[in-house]
């Protein structure tokens, strides 16, 4: 039985490289990364080399890393793809769903913005499909007024 997959597509206001920046650069990140009724901020850090590792973290200081996985391609500002686990799932590759985020410009000022996730268990399914349109407008949000959603206060 094949896994399920998730497709979210959003487009933004902006150009590729500032999608590009928001999605590799930590400081950007914690201002979108946030879950509005978690309030905790998380940040992806890696040197997003193929091979490399990448953690998803908690940005309050605590460091405490949610997902990991292996960047399997980098090629800026228009593509990644990386392996995405728990981190106790983290030796065991059959666990690893992979998530393709592709930039495309769409027309002039606009960015096609498409996060795939695929291979994924049904408990994961579940979580990303709350967290990835959430997060995803977070981003939309911030790259096209300056400001990210309404937060309310960090809970973990």
């Amino acid at each position: 039985m094949k896994k399920p997959d998730y497709v979210y597509v959003t487009y933004i206001a902006t150009t590729p490289e500032k999608v590009w920046q928001a999605l590799t650069e930590v400081n950007l990140m914690r201002q979108w990364w946030v879950d509005p009724k978690a309030g905790c901020a998380r940040v992806n850090v890696s040197d997003w080399k193929p091979g490399s590792t990448w953690r998803h973290q908690r940005a309050d200081g605590s460091d405490v890393v949610d997902i990991l996985g292996k960047v399997i391609e980098f090629t800026p500002p228009r593509k990644m793809v990386m392996t995405w686990a728990r981190l106790s799932e983290e030796h065991d590759m059959t666990k690893h769903a992979r998530l393709t985020i592709d930039v495309e410009p769409y027309c002039e000022g606009l960015v096609r913005l498409t996060v795939t996730h695929d291979e994924l268990d049904e408990n994961m399914l579940k979580g990303i499909s709350g967290g990835w349109p959430t997060i995803l407008s977070n981003l939309k949000t911030l790259l096209e007024t300056g400001r990210p959603l309404p937060q309310t206060p960090a809970s973990h």
